[in-house]
């Protein structure tokens, strides 16, 4: 197999096809349930069994490790981008940055028209930063991620200890007030029966109008909040991603057997203390403080990990066992990622909100796999017949065009074979 086109590589397209299929796995539960359901499966009520598994199996194996596939992602990306840009003589600064102011308005558009749930803004963020990295060495880049995970996971312990002396009543004053507020937001956002549970499910039944109203004004200033909380951890992600991309390693130019070697090792690492976690979780009866414990100051490191292993795994499949014509059309979904990630939200947000089909907060937890397999399916069976006859996918094309300030062309004058 070649895996380099000119500076096109079929394995990081391929990967890139997994991960944006992965993201739905991941959002797919923000899509349809009341914010507070994506972490806890008691949000609305005691879950049942089918429910309770799916979760289980989402902690451990999808939530966060998806979208951190997708961050290490988008860091070898957007170096290959920043190397195009210099090889063709134009202004890497200038394309970098321009893609970046881009993507971050197409991020607002995304979380203010179609969907809360937006990465794009968080990237384009982080994106901003990560132009004086592009010459580090795979050991500097290294390093210097593993700074950023380190302050990210700090900061999330400090406020998940925090939150543990407030339950106990061991923050007097001013400050035991403040973290008592903190407490409630974080039960009504992670609790079990959480008080915001009802309430979602009636916005998001309600019409179009009234849920970017919602967006504009009580929740308008989210997308920056997000960047506060999850621009550490991205940093390091994006970062790790340069660094692999630099080693080759996400290019599938690595032997199988190491990319099998590596998947093995993440994996006996991260599963053990993450479903310990989860058990942690069930225990504590989906406590809010334990699932915000569980979910984002404890296992962070692990879901790092399990992401680099995700990465690894998912090379060897592609490399051993996936035919050509998976290779093919996994790649073209990856081509296609930002067009199938903005297409997805559009396509859940008409199933599941009330301007749609209305189907929010009726559909069980496990349910809600059938609808993933059904955008999976979709993404794999137009992206290359659609790259077959043009270069880019819709929202690529529109990227690259404004942040080139031309139209760029789009019909291939050849059909591919």
């Amino acid at each position: 197999m070649t895996e380099a086109t000119g500076t096109r590589y079929q394995s990081l397209d391929a990967i890139r096809g997994v991960a944006v299929m992965g993201i739905l796995a991941m959002n797919i539960v923000a899509f349809a349930l009341p914010f507070s359901a994506y972490s806890n499966p008691a949000a609305g009520g005691p879950p049942g069994t089918a429910d309770l598994a799916a979760w289980f199996f989402n902690f451990l194996f999808v939530d966060s490790k998806m979208r951190g596939l997708f961050s290490m992602l988008f860091g070898a990306s957007t170096l290959l981008v920043i190397e195009r840009a210099e090889a063709s003589g134009r202004s890497p600064l200038r394309a970098h940055y321009a893609r970046m102011l881009w993507l971050a308005l197409f991020g607002l558009a995304h979380y203010y028209f179609i969907w809360f749930g937006d990465i794009l803004f968080l990237y384009a963020a982080c994106g901003l930063l990560l132009f004086p990295f592009r010459r580090l060495s795979v050991k500097a880049l290294g390093w210097w991620a593993a700074g950023f995970f380190l302050i990210g996971a700090a900061l999330f312990f400090a406020l998940w200890s925090s939150l543990l002396a407030a339950q106990a009543g061991a923050l007097p004053g001013d400050g035991g007030a403040g973290m008592r507020t903190a407490l409630d937001q974080i039960d009504a956002a992670m609790g079990a029966n959480s008080p915001d549970y009802a309430k979602d499910v009636a916005l998001y039944l309600g019409s179009y109008g009234s849920i970017v109203a919602h967006r504009t004004t009580e929740t308008a200033g989210e997308p920056v909040q997000g960047l506060i909380m999850m621009l550490w951890e991205s940093m390091g992600l994006m970062l790790a991603g340069m660094a692999l991309f630099k080693a080759r390693m996400l290019t599938g130019e690595w032997p199988a057997a190491r990319y099998l070697k590596w998947a093995i090792i993440c994996f006996l690492v991260a599963a053990p203390p993450l479903a310990a976690l989860a058990v942690y979780q069930r225990n504590s009866g989906f406590d809010g403080v334990a699932v915000f414990g569980g979910t984002a100051a404890l296992s962070m490191p692990f879901d790092i990990v399990m992401t680099f292993g995700w990465a690894a795994l998912i090379l060897w499949l592609i490399r051993v066992a996936a035919s050509d014509a998976v290779r093919a059309r996994l790649a073209a979904a990856g081509r296609m990622a930002f067009t199938n990630y903005l297409t997805t939200s559009i396509v859940m947000t008409m199933i599941f909100y009330g301007y749609g089909l209305g189907l929010f907060g009726g559909v069980g937890r496990a349910a809600l796999y059938l609808f993933c397999f059904g955008m999976w399916a979709a993404m794999l069976l137009w992206s290359k017949p659609w790259l077959d006859r043009f270069h880019y996918g819709p929202f690529e094309w529109l990227w690259r065009s404004l942040s080139r300030a031309k139209l760029q062309p789009m019909l291939r004058r050849v059909p591919a074979q």
